[in-house]
Formats: structure tokens, C-alpha cells, sequence
């Protein structure tokens, strides 16, 4: 096998290694809830606990949450050690008297802003978000656009990305516009996906997938930002991940329609604006950015007010007062504070013609405004911990297209089509899926437990500590019954 087939590869399990959307934190957090028979001990706080039921599984206590977990194929839960072991060794419970060791402490609540302590660049809030960084005035500084895409990459939105990054649309410092794919796994395109990176887009996760050793694999110098699914954040659990796997950013808070835009902030604090999905950290998890989704309306409500701009009711204007729509929303950005106006959108956009017509306009009208710079969520906090007025963006690196290197291998011209063999998940059914990918084809679809495709059931593994040090508990290889 030669070196860029070995590298594709590799590109290949970094993303998919990620990009588990069922079975991730998100499921743990919400879609693997119990259904009310276990009960968490409120005596000795968060932690493992066994199954009355079996010693195959065991329950993981969040927040007084309890939630469902599996140990890998082969081994069992020990209610003394509080973790997946060998069956001789394993001692089941539940047993008497054995307290689970506190793993998140409940009164570790987070502290109002206090700017006198929280500084640049590890450090940014201020006492309602609204504030510019480094004391800039609004007129001074860039007019930072995100383009933000979530879901999988595939034909039915491939050609309509390309459309709206086609090379020449640029921002003022003459480097082309660039836009943050949020992917998700399932019925993605990897040759595709890869093509972006290339381009210099930036790939993103829209769940994380729980696996030991992601941290040893070099996942966190290309994948850094993170947004749960239906913008619903998993409580304090996604956070602690977030911080264990050395996540720059998550961008899964959303901020209720306000007069004035709120800017991204590190979660050093408590968070300064409603939360409206009622599962935003309570803790602090300092120098983790939390890149929020402010609401986008215009006077009025006509179209109501969205997170995701193809959740607005726009579907019966036509290009142009989709265009003037943009405009008004936009305008409570640029003419106020600055705050980074992010424009989040689904496939369902794209599928609409005026909608997609409306969006080509926009972008061509904002980009005549000398200070407008589309940008990548990374780069956008690259200008954040450095702030630099407009006159002197040239001079920040994490813009400068001429300095950027191509974060993956380029792409094959054709890729490969394989048929792979997928089990579904709490079903004895075995179905048969495509995926799109420029390595060889992996022995079976990637799937939580086996981000590679290997076969081998459990392969991937990690269990949420909740410890203040982030160590994650590694489960021993699997032994034969």
C-alpha cells in the first residue's frame, strides 16, 4: 500500500472516529435516559452504578441523570472497581454498602464574569456578552460572517456548497470566503468531505463520539469545535468530554431573539444570557469557547425568529425579499456591536430555489462592505484571542490565506463505492450500506464501538469520569468466555 493510500485512510478514521451521530455524548445525554425504574443514590453524588438487572451493563449517574451504558463484548461491569472488567474478575452487583466515588462535583457551580480575572487570550466574558474583545470600538474592528453547515455531506448538497464557495467570492484581504461543515456520519460522502478540508473549509463534528484513545489518534489538531444535534447541549457531560479531548469550541447554545447580538465567550463563567434548551453547564470548564447562535429575526417577526435560518418561515418570498430579509437580520450586527453574525443552515435551504437565490445575493452584497470578512469558527476565535482592528487584519496569521496549509492529503478524482455490511443498533437485522471514500474500503461500516470499520465489536470504548483531572477510565482488552 503506498503512503497516500495509508494517509487516506487515516484521514478517513479521523473523521469518522468523530462523526458518530446515534450512539455519541448526545445519546448519552438524552437518547439513553432511563426509563424511570433506576433511581440515582443522592447521597454520594455523580458516578457508576451496577444493574440490578445484569452485569452486563451498569449506570452512569449525571447531574442525577441516570443513563444506560454496555461494557464492550466479553466483559462485565465490577460494582467495587466501578468498571468494565473480565467475567472471573468481575464482582457484580449491586453490593451493599458500596458508595460509587463522587466523579462530578454537584457544587462546582459556575461564578458570575469577572473581568478583573478574565483576560485574553485564555479568558474572555463580560456581564451580558455583549461587549467587543480588547476594548475595540465596533466601528474599528471586522464584521466577522460564519457560514455553518450541519449534517452529512452527500449529493444532495454537495453541488449547492460548491455554488456558494465557488472560488470568487473573496473577503477583503483577497483570500477566498470560507465556511465550517458540522458533519455528521451517516450517509456522508468522505471524498467529498475530504475535497472541502482540503479547500481549507473547516470540518467540524455535530456529536462526539465516546472512545478511548481518541486523545493518542491526533484527532484534536484538525477536529477542535463541536455542535450537538437539534442545538440540544448534553448538560455538564458533553462539556467534560469537550475538555478531556481537547476541544478548542462548542457551538450548541442558542440565544433568545435580543436587541443586541451576543459575542462567543470561554466558559471560565457562568453563562450571561438565557438558556433557552434548559441543558447549557452549570460548571465551569475554563478556556473552553462556547460559539453561540444568536437568534435571527427582523422588526416585527414577519418569518418568525430561528437558530437555523431555514427554520424561519421564508419559503413564500422570493429572492429579493429574501435578499432585504438577510439584510435587516444582518444589519442588527454590523450597525450595533459587531458580534459575529453566524448563518446557519440545513440541506432544506438549498432545496428551495428562491431561498438558495436569495442567499447568492446576499453574499455578493455583503461582500461590496469593506469590513465584512467570511471566515471559518476557528479562524473567527483566532481573531478573538488576538484582536486586531480592520486596518490591521492583514497582519493576523489565522487569516492569511498564503500561510494556511492544507489540513488532509488531496483527494482522488473517482472514489471508491463501498458495499459495506451494518448491523442495527438493538436489532438482530444486518442491512447493507454505501459509503463514498477515497481509501480502501474498511471490512464493515464504521460504527460507534468501531470508528474504523475493523469488525472487531467494542474496539473503541470510553467512559465518562466526570474528574476534575479529565483521566478517562480505559477498559481492558477483551477476553474469550
Amino acid at each position: 500500500m503506498c503512503t497516500e493510500g495509508v494517509q487516506q485512510r487515516k484521514n478517513r478514521a479521523l473523521v469518522i472516529g468523530l462523526l458518530f451521530t446515534v450512539i455519541s455524548l448526545f445519546a448519552t445525554a438524552h437518547g439513553q435516559k432511563d426509563d424511570g425504574e433506576f433511581e440515582c443514590p443522592s447521597a454520594v453524588g455523580n458516578g457508576n452504578y451496577a444493574d440490578p438487572k445484569t452485569c452486563r451493563r451498569f449506570y452512569q449517574c449525571v447531574d442525577g441523570y441516570p443513563y444506560i451504558n454496555r461494557c464492550p463484548s466479553g466483559l462485565y461491569f465490577d460494582d467495587i472497581s466501578k468498571f468494565c472488567t473480565f467475567k472471573a474478575e468481575a464482582r457484580c452487583g449491586p453490593i451493599a454498602a458500596t458508595a460509587a466515588p463522587v466523579t462530578d462535583a454537584p457544587q462546582d457551580l459556575a461564578l458570575k464574569c469577572d473581568t478583573s480575572k478574565c483576560e485574553l487570550p485564555y479568558c474572555f466574558c463580560s456581564k451580558d456578552a455583549t461587549v467587543v474583545p480588547g476594548g475595540l470600538d465596533p466601528e474599528d474592528i471586522p464584521q466577522i460572517v460564519m457560514l455553518t453547515f450541519d449534517g452529512a455531506v452527500n449529493l444532495n448538497n454537495y453541488d449547492h456548497y460548491k455554488k456558494v464557495f465557488n472560488g470568487k467570492r473573496k473577503n477583503p484581504n483577497g483570500c477566498a470566503i470560507k465556511g465550517t461543515f458540522f458533519i455528521s456520519h451517516e450517509y456522508s460522502n468522505y471524498q467529498q468531505i475530504q475535497t472541502l478540508a482540503f479547500e481549507g473549509h473547516e470540518i467540524a463534528t455535530e456529536t462526539i463520539s465516546l472512545q478511548t484513545g481518541l486523545q493518542d489518534k491526533g484527532y484534536e489538531d484538525e477536529v477542535v469545535g463541536m455542535r450537538a444535534p437539534f442545538l440540544k447541549p448534553g448538560r455538564n457531560t458533553q462539556y467534560k468530554v469537550i475538555e478531556d479531548f481537547g476541544y478548542i469550541y462548542d457551538s450548541s447554545v442558542t440565544v433568545p431573539p435580543v436587541n443586541v447580538p451576543v459575542w462567543p465567550y470561554t466558559l471560565d463563567y457562568k453563562i450571561s444570557h438565557e438558556c433557552k434548551s434548559g441543558t447549557c453547564p452549570t460548571r465551569r470548564f475554563p478556556g473552553v469557547w462556547e460559539v453561540p447562535l444568536n437568534a435571527h429575526y427582523i422588526e416585527g417577526y414577519e418569518g418568525g425568529h430561528c437558530p437555523y435560518l431555514d427554520q424561519c418561515v421564508l419559503h413564500n418570498l422570493d429572492s429579493e425579499e429574501v435578499l432585504e430579509w438577510l439584510q435587516e437580520d444582518f444589519a442588527r450586527h454590523y450597525e450595533q456591536n459587531k458580534a459575529p453574525y453566524m448563518m446557519p443552515f440545513h440541506t432544506n435551504w438549498f432545496q428551495i430555489k428562491e431561498l438558495e437565490q436569495g442567499l447568492h445575493k446576499f453574499l455578493d452584497w455583503m461582500l461590496t462592505l469593506p469590513d465584512v470578512y467570511v471566515v471559518t469558527v476557528t479562524q473567527a476565535l483566532g481573531w478573538m484571542t488576538d484582536p486586531h482592528e480592520t486596518r490591521n487584519v492583514n497582519n493576523l496569521d489565522a487569516w492569511d490565506c498564503k500561510k494556511q496549509v492544507p489540513s488532509t492529503s488531496k483527494p482522488c478524482s473517482n472514489s471508491i463505492s463501498c458495499a459495506l455490511a451494518f448491523k442495527v443498533p438493538e436489532a438482530n437485522i444486518t442491512d447493507t450500506r454505501y459509503m463514498e471514500t477515497c481509501a480502501e474500503c474498511p471490512n464493515q461500516y464504521p460504527w460507534l464501538g468501531d470508528a474504523e470499520g475493523t469488525g472487531i465489536s467494542g474496539r473503541d470504548n470510553y467512559i465518562y469520569s466526570g474528574s476534575p483531572s479529565g483521566q478517562q477510565q480505559q477498559d481492558p482488552p477483551e477476553s474469550e468466555e
